[in-house]
C-alpha cells in the first residue's frame, strides 16, 4: 500500500532512497536546505569503488602513528578540538580496527559494496546519465616497490574472497597509460570493476530529476522540528510543514544535530576533506583518477578540471577550514602532473559522516517506530548510496533484504 514518506537529506544516500521509494509506488517528498548533492555527495573523488572491499581503519601500528604525530601528512591531519569533541567514537574506532574486530568487519562492509556496481546501473539508465560514467576503472600508483608488492598481497585476498579485479602494471605499463606522470614510480593497480564519474554532483542531481519524473517531490528548504504526531510523523519546515507515515533521516554529518531531540545515541563523527580543480600545463592530459597512494591524494579529470581530493582531517563540522593539507597535497601533486592554475574561487569543504565500526546505518531507528535511518557511510557514501536506497526500500515493506542487515541496525551500538 503506498504510503506518505518523507526524506530527511539530498546527497547520494538520501536521493537514492527516495528514488527507490518512489519507484515502489510510495508518495515521497525529499527535503534538503540546498539542492540535490550539492553537500559531501558533490566533493568527493568520483568513483563508485566496487573494489573497496575494506574499509578505512584507524592506523595501530607504530610506524604510522610517528609518521602522522607531527601532522604534516597529506593523507591524515588532526585538529585537538575535533578530537576532544570526538574522542568517544574515536577511541571506539580505534579499538574496532584492531586486527580481530576488523577481520570481523570487512565481510559485513563487503556485503553492502559488492552491491555497488549493481544498484547503481538501473539509477544510470533511468536518469539517462551515462555520459558521466567511465566504466574503465582507476589507478592506484606506488612510488616504492615495497610498498605496492605489500599492498599486493592484500589485493589478492580480496580477490579471492570478494570477486575483486585488478591489474598489477609495471612502471613501463603504467607510463603507456599515463605518459605525463612524472616521478620514479614503481607501477600501479589497475582497478577495472569500478566507474568514474566526471561531476559527481550531477549524477546526484540527475538521479533526483529521475525521482521527480517518478511523481516524487522535492523541497529544498530547511528542517526546523521533527516530532511523533499520532500514529505517524510531523516535519516542520521553512517552506511548510509535512506530514507523513514514515521519515527517513539520510543527513550525512548533519544527522548527529537531531539525536539527542529524537532520542537516539548514534556515536556519528566527522572525517573533512578538501578539493580544488586545475588545468593543465602543455595541453597535458590525464586519462585515469589516480591516486598517489603512498602520499594520500587523488587527481581526478573531472568536467570543471583535474580535481585534486585530500585525505582526511579529523576536525568539528562546522570549524573554519584549514588549507594547509590541500596546499601540501598541491605541492606533491604538481611534481607528479603538470598541474596549471587553480580554477576555482576557493577550496571546496566537506565532511564524512562515520561510525565507530566502520559501517553505515541502515534500518529503523529504536524504539522510534516509522522513523528510518540511512546515514554514517563514511568515505562510501557515493558508492553505497544506491544499494542503500534498495536495501531499506526493501526493510520498510517488510520484505527480507538481499543481505544480512543485521550488522548495519542502529541498536548495535
Amino acid at each position: 500500500m503506498a504510503r506518505e514518506i518523507v526524506v530527511m537529506g539530498a546527497g547520494m544516500v538520501g536521493v537514492s532512497v527516495a528514488w527507490h521509494l518512489a519507484r515502489r509506488g510510495h508518495s515521497v517528498t525529499l527535503v534538503d536546505r540546498r539542492e540535490p548533492g550539492r553537500e559531501t555527495s558533490f566533493g568527493n573523488a568520483g568513483i563508485i569503488q566496487r573494489e573497496a572491499v575494506q574499509p578505512y581503519p584507524f592506523p595501530r601500528d607504530l610506524a604510522t602513528m610517528l609518521r602522522v604525530l607531527p601532522n604534516r601528512q597529506v593523507d591524515i591531519r588532526y585538529r585537538p578540538g575535533g578530537m576532544l569533541q570526538s574522542a568517544g567514537p574515536l577511541l571506539q574506532y580505534w579499538q574496532n580496527s584492531a586486527p580481530k574486530r576488523y577481520a570481523r568487519i570487512v565481510p559485513e562492509y563487503a556485503s553492502l559494496i559488492c552491491l555497488s556496481l549493481d544498484a547503481h546501473a538501473p539509477m544510470v539508465e533511468a536518469a539517462g546519465a551515462d555520459a558521466l560514467v567511465r566504466r574503465d576503472g582507476w589507478l592506484e600508483l606506488y612510488r616504492s616497490q615495497e610498498a605496492m608488492t605489500a599492498r599486493l598481497r592484500d589485493v589478492e585476498e580480496n580477490a579471492k574472497r570478494f570477486g575483486v579485479r585488478y591489474r598489477a602494471l609495471d612502471a613501463d605499463q603504467l607510463a603507456a597509460m599515463e605518459p605525463e606522470l612524472s616521478g620514479n614510480l614503481a607501477g600501479a593497480i589497475h582497478w577495472e570493476q569500478p566507474w568514474t564519474v566526471a561531476d559527481p554532483g550531477g549524477l546526484v542531481q540527475a538521479y533526483a530529476r529521475s525521482f521527480e519524473a517518478q511523481g516524487g517531490r522535492v523541497w529544498q528548504t530547511e528542517v526546523t522540528d521533527v516530532s511523533r504526531q499520532g500514529n505517524g510523523w510531523r516535519v516542520a519546515t521553512e517552506q511548510g510543514t509535512l506530514e507523513a507515515e514514515q521519515v527517513v533521516m539520510a543527513m550525512g554529518p548533519w544527522s548527529r544535530d537531531w539525536f539527542s531531540r529524537l532520542g537516539l545515541e548514534i556515536p556519528l563523527f566527522v572525517k573533512r576533506g578538501y578539493h580544488m580543480h586545475y588545468g593543465t600545463r602543455d595541453s597535458a592530459t590525464l586519462n585515469h583518477w589516480v591516486m598517489d597512494a603512498e602520499v594520500g591524494y587523488l587527481l581526478a579529470p573531472m568536467q570543471a578540471g583535474v580535481r585534486l581530493t585530500t585525505g582526511a582531517e579529523l576536525e568539528r563540522l562546522e570549524a573554519p577550514p584549514h588549507l594547509q593539507q590541500l596546499a601540501a597535497a598541491e605541492r606533491v601533486a604538481k611534481q607528479l602532473f603538470p598541474l596549471g592554475e587553480r580554477l576555482d574561487d576557493k577550496p571546496w569543504k566537506g565532511a564524512r559522516p562515520c561510525t565507530p565500526d566502520m559501517k553505515p546505518v541502515i534500518g529503523p531507528a529504536p524504539k522510534q517506530d516509522g522513523l528510518w535511518l540511512a546515514l554514517g557511510h563514511g568515505h562510501q557514501g557515493f558508492t553505497l548510496g544506491p544499494a542503500t536506497g534498495r536495501l531499506l526500500a526493501q526493510m520498510m515493506e517488510g520484505e527480507t533484504p538481499e543481505i544480512d542487515m543485521a550488522p548495519f541496525r542502529a541498536d548495535r551500538f
